[in-house]
C-alpha cells in the first residue's frame, strides 16, 4: 500500500536557523550530551513515536548530535560522517503526522527546560532555538491527519 506524501505549507527557506553562537557557548561535548538526553526522552515517548527510531537510541543520538553541532556553529560533523543531511528526504520513509511532530517537540522542550544549567545552553538563544525546532519539525510532517 502506498501513502500520499503531504507537503506542509512551511517554506523551509523561511525557517530562521538558530544562532551559530550557541556552539561557542556549549561546545561539542555538551551538544552531544543534550542530544543523548533528548533521545532518552524520546525513548520514553509514546510507542507510536518511539517506533520511528532505531533500537539503539544512544547511537542514534550521536548522528543527530553531529547534525546539531554543525547547525549551531561547530564543524560540519554530519556532512563529514554521513553526507548531505537532506533531512526531509531522510524522514520520508517514516509516517510523521502532526501528533508525532508535537510529541517530538514536547520531548525536546522538556530537555531544553533545563538546558542552560545542564549543558551551558545560552538562555538568550533558547527562544530562537525553540522557534527553529518548531519550523523544522513542521517541515518534517509528511502525513495529513485531518483527512484532507
Amino acid at each position: 500500500m502506498t501513502r500520499d506524501i503531504h507537503v506542509p505549507s512551511v517554506n523551509p527557506a523561511q525557517i530562521r536557523g538558530p544562532s551559530r553562537d550557541i556552539f561557542a557557548a556549549m561546545g561539542e561535548d555538551n551538544i552531544f550530551r543534550m542530544l543523548e538526553d533528548f533521545y532518552l526522552e524520546l525513548d520514553r515517548a509514546s510507542p507510536a513515536l518511539r517506533a520511528l527510531f532505531p533500537a539503539d537510541m544512544i547511537e542514534a543520538s550521536k548522528k543527530s548530535a553531529a547534525f546539531f553541532v554543525g547547525l549551531l556553529g561547530g564543524p560540519p560533523l554530519y556532512q563529514q560522517r554521513h553526507g548531505n543531511p537532506m533531512m526531509r528526504a531522510r524522514h520520508l520513509p517514516f509516517t510523521i503526522d502532526d501528533t508525532r511532530r508535537d510529541e517530538w517537540l514536547a520531548c525536546f522542550n522538556r530537555v531544553l527546560d533545563h538546558a542552560p544549567e545542564r549543558y551551558g545552553f545560552p538562555p538568550e538563544h533558547l527562544p530562537g532555538f525553540r522557534e527553529f525546532l518548531a519550523g523544522f519539525a513542521g517541515w518534517m510532517v509528511n502525513t495529513r491527519t485531518d483527512g484532507g
